[in-house]
């Protein structure tokens, strides 16, 4: 709508638009892009037209929406208009599935595209519940989850709900979450049925029974308003208010976690697929890293092993081994150049890929080439041993193929043998 509507109130607008108006593209045809003012509007052209496709998904409240600011000073800039939708999906789950929940108490819910929506507002809500993200069940159709807000009425409880029917009815979901910790964004784990995070103006927190009961999930981020959570590549990314963006590198040790593997000496977790890829370098520059900078994972395969009453006497060691079972490279307690080191509690063992290097020159010997005659694995199944006094545990390691080139893997297997015998031949010449 071609006007600008800066100096007057909301109601003069055509449409009401609210400056962080949800915008999202749909998981089943991405050519599809929805935006979500006071009515929810799509566009398959890149945004050349646009079709509305709800009617006033909000409570149309004129007296929410006269001019802001004092009887002087006023702050009609067009963007801090209420009635607006303020979270809004496309189930990826379910084509045409569409909810939208509004900064005014709404939820709305469409199961064709658009054409016919329900109001499934929970009946005992508090009025003025500002809904600031909805998840969708990744495991049961017609399940959704919403968090929502009221702290702008000085109400700072949490209100996290789900529903499993569509919106027909509702149960609250925020016991253990303390009752100052509104809540802005939830999110459901995608492997694990019933695990949540939640993010509040206070932090993080984590749920093993689909929201029955809560717990911090703090670790070491900052005690910061959490405004947005998103899962990708299995990683948890994390958007704060002031503290930029935090990862939780690989969630496969909150997935598999269960309370009796703390009274385990040793107990190892499926690692997560490892790519092939060049590690990754530092910033460069005559300043060094910014102090701010984050850090990235290891590179190669991580392998996460809890273990309990380990002493200086402790042996321990991790083998690997190629798919033909045969051995790759060795790390143990006592080694001196594959050195192995484990703490009590939870580690992190990272395999970097590397087959050994073979002999090493002479000290008065320059090789500036030596480096990249090291095999490295190729795409595959490989295995490891792990082992602890006397306890031990094998788990399967997968390595994928690097995603941004088009290597086959007869050609991943023929550099790989090459740089075998090219190791071996340097060998043989020291």
């Amino acid at each position: 709508w071609p006007i600008d509507n800066m100096g007057a109130g909301a109601e003069a607008a055509k449409y009401r638009f609210q400056w962080n108006f949800p915008i999202f593209f749909s998981p089943h045809n991405p050519k599809r892009l929805y935006a979500g003012g006071n009515h929810l509007f799509v566009t398959e052209n890149e945004g050349r037209s646009w079709e509305m496709i709800s009617p006033d998904l909000t409570t149309n409240d004129k007296t929410k929406q006269g001019p802001s600011g004092g009887p002087i000073t006023k702050d009609n800039t067009s963007v801090e208009y209420y009635c607006t939708i303020f979270t809004a999906t496309e189930s990826p789950y379910e084509k045409d599935l569409l909810w939208t929940g509004s900064d005014d108490g709404l939820i709305h819910v469409s199961r064709d595209g658009g054409k016919n929506w329900e109001n499934v507002t929970p009946k005992e809500l508090p009025a003025g519940v500002m809904w600031n993200c909805v998840e969708t069940d990744p495991f049961k159709k017609g399940a959704a989850y919403f968090a929502g807000t009221r702290y702008k009425s000085d109400d700072f409880a949490p209100y996290l709900y789900k529903t499993e029917d569509y919106g027909k009815t509702w149960k609250r979901m925020d016991n253990g979450i303390n009752r100052l910790h509104f809540t802005r964004a939830i999110r459901a784990d995608r492997k694990r049925q019933g695990l949540l995070y939640a993010g509040t103006e206070f932090g993080m927190y984590i749920s093993y029974n689909d929201g029955s009961g809560w717990q911090p999930f703090q670790l070491n981020l900052p005690i910061v308003p959490i405004t947005d959570l998103g899962i990708k590549n299995n990683d948890l990314i994390v958007a704060t208010q002031g503290r930029s963006f935090w990862i939780l590198d690989d969630l496969s040790v909150v997935q598999q976690y269960d309370a009796g593997q703390a009274g385990k000496n040793m107990h190892v977790y499926a690692p997560a697929p490892a790519y092939r890829m060049q590690s990754a370098g530092g910033f460069r520059g005559g300043g060094g890293a910014p102090a701010n900078a984050g850090t990235n994972p290891p590179s190669g395969v991580v392998i996460p092993i809890w273990v309990k009453g380990i002493t200086d006497s402790s042996k321990a060691s991790v083998t690997l081994y190629d798919k033909a079972g045969k051995e790759i490279k060795t790390f143990s307690t006592t080694s001196k150049d594959d050195k192995l080191e484990l703490n009590e509690g939870l580690n992190y063992f990272s395999w970097n890929l590397s087959y050994p290097e073979g002999e090493k020159p002479a000290e008065t010997l320059i090789l500036w080439n030596r480096a990249r005659m090291v095999p490295i694995a190729p795409p595959g199944e490989y295995k490891a041993k792990i082992k602890l006094d006397k306890d031990s545990s094998e788990v399967a390691l997968q390595v994928l193929a690097d995603p941004n080139y088009p290597i086959s893997q007869q050609e991943y297997e023929a550099q790989f043998n090459f740089l075998v015998k090219a190791r071996d031949k340097f060998s043989e010449t020291m």
